[in-house]
């Protein structure tokens, strides 16, 4: 049976460490606070919204919300951006995406501030994350797994590390960090070639293809680490993970199961990010 790599224990422990420098932070006349920029009313962004103003407010960071309209022209949303860019009292911004398709969403990440991109949307923050630089702050996906990684003890430096998935938010940027941690890693995608006798060499895998249970027992081998990033619906309407959890918890040594596993962390992340922010501006 397998270890459970669960959200909760990694949470409570990263709420314990952010109540003593948001503590420290009040004693200098500062309260962390995280902007939230929202267009249109989808139902997992507004999801996804109450659950960090929840972890917001158990922490003591303030949240300002930015909600414009689904038809909101670009110019608005921009002219929302540059406002938190100019706010000191804001120190970040989570901006919910994908942005409406007549939007240049990649253009509207750019107009953020390094120094508030708390969710490394940025290119400023992505070519830190690759080029070991120290503007804006990584995806927070991307940092939560290696977070739960070190969290429960599980060696990073000189292991195999298979990412199967190369999107900009998890797959590039957490192969680039654990790289960073001397892990030697292969990104894999929907086309690699022998994709199960490559999961099965790794020591650690982190799936992140959004493809529902995707991932059976044939994926994997004993004793390997399994970090299941993605969030979806099967059919049945129920939540899952790219990993078929019933399948292969029998098989490896440790996983995370979704829900209640990554995801949590993320949240947390998000809000680590906005502390750091915070402390960055009395540096």
């Amino acid at each position: 049976m397998a270890q459970l790599l669960t959200g909760k224990e990694v949470v409570a422990a990263m709420a314990e460490d952010m109540k003593a420098r948001i503590e420290r932070l009040a004693q200098q006349g500062v309260t962390p606070m995280l902007a939230i920029v929202r267009v249109g009313e989808r139902p997992d962004d507004l999801s996804y919204e109450r659950t960090a103003v929840k972890r917001a407010a158990s922490l003591g960071i303030e949240v300002k919300k930015c909600v414009l309209d689904s038809l909101a022209p670009e110019v608005a949303l921009s002219v929302s951006l540059q406002s938190i860019n100019y706010d000191t009292a804001v120190h970040g911004c989570l901006m919910f995406r994908p942005l409406p398709t007549y939007m240049d969403e990649k253009a509207m990440c750019n107009e953020l501030a390094a120094a508030k991109d708390v969710d490394g949307i940025s290119m400023t923050s992505l070519a830190s994350v690759f080029a070991d630089g120290h503007e804006g702050f990584p995806p927070c996906t991307a940092e939560a797994c290696v977070t739960m990684l070190d969290h429960y003890g599980i060696p990073i430096t000189g292991k195999h590390v298979v990412v199967v998935g190369r999107s900009l938010v998890i797959g590039k940027p957490v192969a680039m960090m654990l790289l960073r941690r001397n892990a030697s890693v292969t990104i894999c995608h929907s086309r690699t070639e022998n994709l199960e006798e490559i999961t099965k060499s790794a020591d650690i895998v982190i799936c992140a293809t959004g493809r529902p249970r995707a991932f059976g027992a044939r994926y994997f081998s004993p004793g390997q680490t399994v970090l299941d990033v993605g969030i979806n619906f099967d059919a049945h309407g129920s939540l899952c993970g790219d990993v078929d959890f019933d399948e292969v918890e029998p098989v490896v040594g440790a996983i995370t199961p979704v829900p209640g596993g990554i995801g949590s962390v993320t949240t947390s992340t998000t809000m680590e990010h906005t502390v750091r922010a915070a402390e960055l501006t009395l540096a």
